[in-house]
């Protein structure tokens, strides 16, 4: 019987039947089909704004086909903890290396980072087998002095997590939501958990003084590194907080600070830059076979997630071919009912495990298990070999750079074998750091082009992800019960529309690179049906292209008194599409427990993102590629929710307006659709012999009326609720060109 359990596999896959779903699906397809028949062989129809919808139908057909074949065979992936702690034995288990990125102490407050840390610090695993390092692109003294904070509050806290088996080990996040009011408490956890309690609400207050001051403290001492120093132009600065000298179970994990150097002449590569650069760091350090990436804001839900992720890496049948295990992003303070669309549950449910039953998902930037080796550019095939085998060190240096510390530990690293840290003094560790944290470093290596993260994008994670499992790599998702993590989500409308725009601009980037899932599928070992699921994620800017020009056509038909869709019986094929598409879309919505409500709210934020932050992703990309201009790394404001979940907040929920592009994009779709309505109304529609706009056209234009309502809003509300008088000119101007454009080409 024992040796029967050792033959177990550590997960398992299991792909969900979905006969209703597939019908359904199928049956949208047909619809599309036949509407582009209609088109093509209704050429009595045929007019410009005909053949334009037409093109624009067979890219949303495109689009659909991409989605029915990813959605076709979802698959869930279950993992066996158990059996792997039966099988490996605590001593054997594998180092994991821990990698934090924040960029903007701002944007991304010392105390969301901190909190981040101390629920890695407090894993459930060996704590001489993990090993955190930060990034701080930002280079701020503040988040350096938050986390000297956090190590001396660490040494209470993790051995108070494990003792009482706490389940949310970020504490910000633990406090809220625990209270010490139960009966069952023992008296001694109640002292404990108040004792705790009162030296975190001490860290905070320690931490708001700090980054409330003008001043905050004089940088002398361990601080005096960061004198004259500035975000752009810095030298290298690593710090070793904690270290478990002596290898020791009960001690605490290594925490180590580094803020890379960045100088004006040299391009920093955002966060591509910074996780090659970690990747290095910790090489020197650890090596540790098995990295865990993690941005600052994303806590640890699940304390067990390290066992969860090697059962699927570490399985004798299937795991070596897994190069990396992708634990998707969860929000702790989504708003309910969703308003800005940003909490992706849907998405989760139907693309992402779609994804899992083929080559597997894509890397999401964050949450997410690496073979090193596979970080370091092996194919599949090539780890034995290169086991059997050392490579010449001439080939490290041009693929790994010149340092030699850094050329032993990756050699090891490719070889299978373990780097101790017994090889490497802590002075010699910082040197050696150094030198890979330089600018010059990556000068003719393979950093940032074959290997580690990878280079031209702002979307960092889907090319290198991308080129990952274009050399045969599987991927595969990890969804344990509780969920492994929990982040902010992005809280406003402003922020979702950025964050929307910087994936739909970098992305759209990938599309047309050399990185794209084609080339992945006609010159590497990216399998088909996966190669075209990745084209769901990398045409987001192209989706809106495609819509922004469908929606002005509807506009344009009601103004010039033209139509797009046909009449008579060839009507019911739009109006049967629409229909069954929505129904469709709302069963997937209340079949996993979400609200009507939630079903609407994401499906006007499909439409309003993807005709604003979506295509303006698509302008700022095809600037980059042209050579015009480069496209902006624009930070996600991290600051936690003043609101839990239920949107207590007054501002929860609630559209609030600035002077931004994405604004501006959206206010001038509403007027032009508004004052389409009203010519139509208004029969100022000029008349003609041929076919005049009919049902159709009318009821699309309301339709898009309907889902910019809180732009809508936006016109007549004063304050932070009301569109900026500058946007709502600017959108005036440009639908007063465009209905000039419209009325001076009337086709009679």
């Amino acid at each position: 019987m024992a040796n029967q359990g050792h033959d177990l596999p550590l997960y398992e896959k299991i792909w969900v039947k979905r006969k209703f779903q597939r019908v359904i699906d199928t049956l949208i397809l047909v619809l599309l089909l036949l509407l582009l028949s209609y088109r093509l062989f209704s050429s009595n129809n045929f007019t410009f704004p005909w053949f334009l919808a037409f093109i624009c139908e067979s890219w949303f057909t495109f689009t659909w086909i991409v989605i029915l074949n990813t959605k076709w065979s979802p698959a869930v992936t279950i993992t066996h903890p158990n059996r792997l702690l039966l099988r490996v034995p605590e001593s054997e288990f594998p180092p994991v290396d821990l990698l934090v990125t924040t960029a903007d102490h701002v944007l991304e407050p010392p105390i969301i980072t901190v909190n981040t840390v101390l629920s890695l610090l407090a894993l459930d695993y060996p704590t001489n087998k993990l090993a955190c390092y930060v990034s701080d692109d930002g280079c701020s003294p503040l988040t350096f002095y938050a986390l000297m904070e956090a190590s001396k509050f660490a040494k209470f806290w993790v051995p108070f997590c494990k003792k009482n088996c706490v389940q949310v080990r970020a504490p910000f996040r633990y406090f809220s939501d625990i209270a010490t009011n139960k009966s069952e408490d023992s008296l001694e956890f109640k002292q404990e958990w108040l004792q705790m309690k009162d030296m975190y609400d001490n860290l905070c207050q320690k931490i708001e003084e700090v980054t409330g001051k003008t001043i905050p403290f004089q940088l002398d001492g361990e601080f005096a590194v960061f004198s004259n120093t500035d975000q752009r132009n810095h030298p290298t600065i690593i710090k070793v907080i904690l270290e478990n000298m002596g290898d020791l179970l009960d001690g605490l994990p290594h925490l180590i600070y580094i803020s890379r150097e960045k100088r004006p002449q040299y391009h920093h590569n955002y966060k591509a830059g910074a996780m090659n650069v970690l990747t290095r760091v910790s090489g020197l350090m650890t090596n540790a076979p098995f990295i865990l990436n993690v941005d600052c804001d994303m806590f640890v839900n699940n304390p067990k997630i390290v066992l969860h992720a090697l059962c699927i890496l570490m399985d004798s049948q299937r795991g070596k071919e897994v190069a990396f295990v992708q634990c998707f992003q969860q929000f702790y303070d989504g708003i309910k009912d969703d308003p800005f669309g940003n909490q992706w549950m849907i998405t989760f449910k139907n693309i992402i495990m779609g994804m899992a039953g083929l080559q597997g998902p894509f890397y999401g930037g964050t949450n997410a298990f690496h073979r090193r080796n596979a970080i370091y550019g092996l194919y599949p095939d090539e780890i034995e070999s290169e086991r059997k085998g050392k490579l010449e060190e001439k080939i490290l240096i041009e693929k790994f750079g010149s340092s030699k510390e850094f050329i032993k530990s990756s050699a090891q690293a490719l070889g299978g074998s373990a780097f101790s840290a017994n090889d490497i003094t802590t002075f010699n560790f910082i040197e050696a750091a150094t030198q890979v944290s330089n600018c010059e470093y990556e000068y003719d290596t393979c950093w940032g082009k074959q290997m580690g993260w990878l280079y031209g994008s702002i979307s960092e994670d889907v090319p290198t992800g991308l080129n990952i499992q274009r050399k045969g790599w599987r991927s595969e998702c990890c969804t344990p019960d509780p969920i492994a993590f929990t982040g902010c989500a992005p809280g406003g409308i402003l922020s979702t529309m950025l964050q929307q725009k910087r994936w739909a601009s970098g992305l759209t980037v990938v599309f047309f690179g050399k990185h794209s899932p084609i080339t992945g599928m006609l010159f590497g070992k990216t399998q088909f049906r996966a190669g075209l699921s990745f084209f769901w994620l990398t045409n987001w800017g192209l989706r809106g292209l495609f819509l922004v020009c469908y929606i002005a056509l509807l506009a344009f038909c009601i103004i010039t008194n033209t139509n797009i869709f046909p009449k008579g019986l060839g009507l019911w094929i739009p109006i049967a599409l629409f229909v069954i598409y929505n129904v469709h879309t709302l069963l997937e919505y209340l079949t996993i427990g979400l609200s009507i409500r939630h079903w609407w709210n994401n499906q006007r934020m499909c439409i309003i993102r993807t005709t604003t932050a979506s295509f303006l992703g698509f302008l700022s990309a095809m600037l980059k590629l042209s050579g015009i201009s480069d496209s902006v790394f624009e930070i996600t404001d991290k600051k936690p929710s003043t609101s839990g979940a239920d949107g207590n907040n007054a501002d929860a929920g609630r559209f609030t307006f600035e002077e931004s592009p994405v604004f501006v994009i959206g206010t001038t779709i509403l007027l032009v659709h508004m004052t389409a309505m009203l010519i139509k109304f208004l029969g100022l529609q000029p008349t003609h012999s041929g076919n005049g706009c009919g049902l159709g056209e009318s009821i699309s234009s309301m339709y898009v009326i309907v889902c910019y309502w809180p732009y809508l809003k936006g016109l007549f509300a004063r304050g932070k609720y009301g569109i900026p008088l500058s946007t709502i000119c600017k959108s005036a101007v440009l639908a007063l060109v465009f209905v000039h454009f419209c009325r001076s080409n009337v086709i009679s």
